[in-house]
């Protein structure tokens, strides 16, 4: 039966110190209660109280870890179905499938190509997660040998071959791969690998309740990290088990369900199957599996993710400060933007190509972008000159010309007064500042027009 706060609260060590992230014991204990938060949060509770507390001290999705270092992936542990609640923590894991039917030398460059899909944007590394290796025909385990050191990356082996699962394993267990899949007819045998290696287990049912009572007896192994597979593989039907999985798990603190989930895409299309993991990453997939090996198709889910996992009360923020571009020197033109990390990677971007060397002053305008920065008065003349002055930009550079996106034009009478700089008003957008610096030239103190 769930606890109620209060009763949460009679077993915290009730210091309020604050250390868990919330002000007092008493609103973490209401958040305990909401499934908001975990007892683990807590570094001052007691062994007594872990023990007493039991299922009130879980998360409504269990917190599962595939691989090991820097490429190991959490998955799980969510509290809320939609995003602006409070946020999503952990990511997708993106999966390429690789079929052990291919020759050899074929899946060896899958392999290369895929540890290669690292793509930078708004100074972040996207990088695929993890290689499905299926076992599609063929001598599994030889070819396993043959590929398992070509990556870093951590494996999904799927196979229903024990024993060639088990000779994997005596190979890679220490990198935590994931074993997939449990059914029915098989999970004894093969939930047993997963103990004896301390592994995470996929497992995959006929219906939501057939994966309910799969999971139960998985769990009456002593196996606790599960990931579910959606029994469906039609569109529209996944989606309705994601969603109901997750609500299941949240509202109704479904422990069965409540662990994170995958899915197996198996649209033939590129197109279509980009489509269908854009729409179940946004809808709970903890990991999914596709096939294809196009660039575009790969960035565009990368993409997509890194929108979704990107909390929306704190966007992704620069540090305030000068920043050269190029190798500027004290006769090189001034830009000022703000610290939202996509307008300054975009207005970086447009800066090296024009080959023109620059300083970039950005203003902390709590990671929001230029308009939505001056409609919120965060973006104004005094804040842009205390940032003029706090850099220290006087003494970097001899001319006192300052360049403001064209769209706050409004800002240059004030500004100019606020700061003596005067102001040159540039494009309206970072597309045509490659263009602009061109026509005024390398030397600012001499070409600018003020």
């Amino acid at each position: 039966m769930a606890l109620t706060g209060l009763e949460i609260y009679k077993k915290l060590p009730k210091t309020n110190c604050g250390e868990c992230g919330s002000p007092t014991c008493l609103a973490f204990a209401m958040k305990l209660a909401g499934k908001k938060a975990a007892l683990d949060e807590c570094p001052h509770v007691s062994p007594e109280a872990k023990a007493a507390l039991g299922e009130a001290s879980e998360p409504p999705v269990r917190l599962v870890t595939i691989g090991t270092g820097e490429n190991k992936i959490e998955l799980g542990n969510e509290t809320v179905l939609f995003r602006h609640e409070q946020t999503f923590f952990h990511q997708t894991g993106i999966a390429i499938e690789i079929s052990s039917n291919l020759p050899l030398e074929e899946i060896k460059e899958k392999i290369k190509k895929i540890n290669n899909f690292k793509f930078e944007r708004v100074g972040q590394i996207l990088k695929v997660d993890l290689i499905a290796f299926k076992d599609s025909g063929g001598d599994y385990f030889k070819i396993f040998q043959e590929i398992h050191s070509l990556t870093d990356l951590p494996f999904i082996l799927i196979t229903e071959n024990l024993s060639a699962l088990e000779e994997c394993l005596k190979i890679i267990a220490s990198k935590r791969p994931l074993i997939y899949g449990a059914k029915a007819e098989n999970f004894e045998k093969i939930g047993m690998l997963a103990k004896q290696y301390n592994l995470p287990l996929a497992i995959r049912g006929n219906s939501l309740d057939d994966l309910a009572d799969l999971t139960g007896k998985i769990k009456a192994l002593g196996i606790n990290d599960l990931i579910l597979d959606t029994p469906a593989r039609d569109h529209l039907k996944t989606l309705i088990d994601l969603t109901n999985i997750r609500r299941l798990a949240l509202k109704k603190t479904f422990r069965s369900l409540g662990y994170p989930i995958m899915t197996i895409i198996e649209a033939d299309d590129p197109y279509q199957e980009i489509m269908q993991a854009c729409t179940f990453m946004a809808k709970y997939a903890g990991i999914i599996v596709i096939k294809t090996l196009e660039a575009w198709g790969i960035l565009t889910l990368l993409t997509w993710r890194q929108n979704i996992y990107t909390d929306p009360q704190k966007p992704i923020q620069v540090e305030a400060k000068i920043y050269p571009i190029g190798t500027p020197n004290e006769n090189s033109p001034v830009l000022v933007t703000t610290n939202f990390s996509l307008t300054y990677f975009t207005v970086a971007g447009e800066i090296e190509a024009s080959k023109i060397p620059a300083h970039l002053l950005i203003v902390d305008t709590d990671g929001t972008s230029v308009l939505t920065a001056w409609a919120a008065d965060k973006f104004n003349p005094a804040k842009i000159a205390q940032a003029i002055k706090n850099s220290g930009l006087e003494n970097i550079v001899k001319h006192r010309n300052i360049i403001i996106p064209g769209y706050v034009s409004i800002l240059s009478g004030a500004l100019k007064d606020e700061s003596s700089w005067n102001v040159v008003v540039g494009p309206k957008e970072a597309s045509g500042i490659s263009a602009f610096l061109k026509v005024k030239g390398a030397n600012w103190a001499e070409t600018a027009a003020v």
